[in-house]
């Protein structure tokens, strides 16, 4: 019997992800950040996706320093964006690229750690919709793309509260497991009619803004940096993982 695949075992060749394009959300800071960097290092066109033009700007002039390629930067502010934002967005790949081969939600709110009796209603909304409405409405206006790949992978970005429920994680944690929830049912309804796979990944502990609002009083030379935890996003974004879909991994 063949060992289940674990992309924390995979180690990524310098042309991985060559001739690959992939879409990023969240993608001027944090995990979104140091993956796009690291799927452009690895030979991909990436699509930055945020609501920041001029960190997102900032991103696209480091890939290009270091690997002059195809990658691009779309503005989209999935609190705000209405349909025709979307569908605009959806055009623009459509149009510059023909195709998708990658699509990683990535962006997030936290919102506040708060008991469900106290939880404030405008956030919870607010949290639901970016994290979970969001990343289902690009998806689905980003399917089209992603269907005329050869190899297509979508990759959620989940949580360990989202997995096992937590107390205080409210709005956060309940999005997370609506994702999980949409990753199996896409996965189950794309597979063996489309080459698309999907899975989702739990990164775990990360030296971001949203770590640090979790546990503000938590050290972060003690946590790990974004750039460290890329490994499984490769491994799940290239061919290594052709196949393998519905699946829910951790990075660490």
């Amino acid at each position: 019997m063949s060992r289940p695949f674990d992309p924390r075992e995979h180690k990524a060749a310098a042309t991985e992800l060559e001739g690959r394009i992939i879409a990023i959300t969240g993608a001027s800071d944090g995990i979104g950040r140091a993956v796009a960097i690291d799927c452009a290092r690895h030979g991909a066109s990436v699509i930055l996706l945020g609501r920041n033009q001029r960190k997102l700007e900032a991103v696209l002039r480091e890939i290009d320093a270091e690997r002059p390629g195809d990658s691009t930067v779309a503005v989209l502010d999935l609190e705000r964006a209405l349909a025709q934002d979307y569908d605009r967005l959806a055009a623009a790949v459509a149009e510059r690229f023909g195709r998708l081969d990658g699509l990683v939600h990535n962006a997030g709110l936290l919102g506040t750690l708060s008991p469900i009796e106290h939880y404030d209603v405008p956030t919870w909304c607010r949290v639901l919709h970016v994290n979970l409405t969001a990343a289902f409405a690009l998806t689905q206006v980003l399917l089209p793309a992603l269907k005329r790949s050869a190899d297509a992978s979508i990759l959620f970005t989940s949580s360990g509260v989202g997995r096992q429920g937590r107390a205080y994680w409210g709005a956060y944690a309940v999005s997370k497991f609506g994702i999980e929830g949409l990753a199996q049912i896409l996965a189950a309804e794309l597979s063996d009619i489309t080459s698309i796979r999907v899975n989702t990944l739990n990164p775990g502990r990360a030296r971001t803004r949203m770590r640090q609002q979790a546990y503000p009083a938590e050290n972060p030379a003690t946590v790990p940096e974004p750039r460290s935890l890329t490994g499984p996003y490769l491994a799940l974004l290239g061919p290594a993982s052709r196949g393998v879909t519905g699946e829910s991994f951790d990075a660490q």
